[in-house]
């Protein structure tokens, strides 16, 4: 190799197969906390304390996920998924209980967050006409809620087909 108009050996070490392997150089986490780009910080709850402190963070991080996949410029709703994506979370080698727990963690509190969206087959479309219901004084008539139940069915199975056949498709991952 050539550097500064000298030449230099460099010993290199030959895989099996004759391949010559280069990784990158990963910075230490001092070095990427110099840089700006990574800030370790610790921070200790009592048991009580763990659950909305944890729960509170992840609710905010899936909200930001939730708004870039509802916003068409940012090409995140390619990336949804349904059943097969759901179970290529689970690790294909061995059982670990913290793995199952964080997943199990995960999928509650996403179950969670959407029941809460304002479509009227969920909770979240109750909620809206219940406030509706307080702020005019008056029930929205049952033919109404009936109809907008089917709407909010509709959504749902909708929702339900476009993630799904983004798995069977791959739309957006390159498959």
């Amino acid at each position: 190799m050539e550097r500064q108009g000298r030449t230099e050996r460099l010993a290199t070490v030959l895989g099996k197969d004759g391949a010559i392997g280069f990784h990158p150089a990963v910075p230490s986490m001092e070095e990427l906390e110099t840089m700006g780009m990574y800030r370790m910080e610790t921070r200790t709850f009592g048991f009580f304390e763990s659950f909305p402190a944890g729960a509170i963070d992840k609710l905010t991080s899936y909200v930001a996920q939730f708004r870039k996949i509802i916003d068409p410029s940012t090409g995140a709703y390619k990336g949804l998924g349904g059943f097969k994506s759901m179970g290529s979370i689970f690790p294909g080698q061995g059982w670990d209980w913290e793995v199952f727990w964080n997943i199990t963690a995960f999928f509650s509190i996403m179950l969670a967050f959407m029941n809460l969206l304002p479509i009227p087959a969920l909770d979240g479309g109750h909620v809206v006409f219940t406030i509706y219901e307080i702020i005019s004084g008056r029930k929205p008539s049952d033919k109404f809620l009936e109809y907008a139940q089917i709407v909010g069915m509709v959504i749902l199975l909708a929702l339900l087909l476009f993630a799904n056949a983004n798995d069977i498709i791959g739309w957006g991952s390159g498959r």
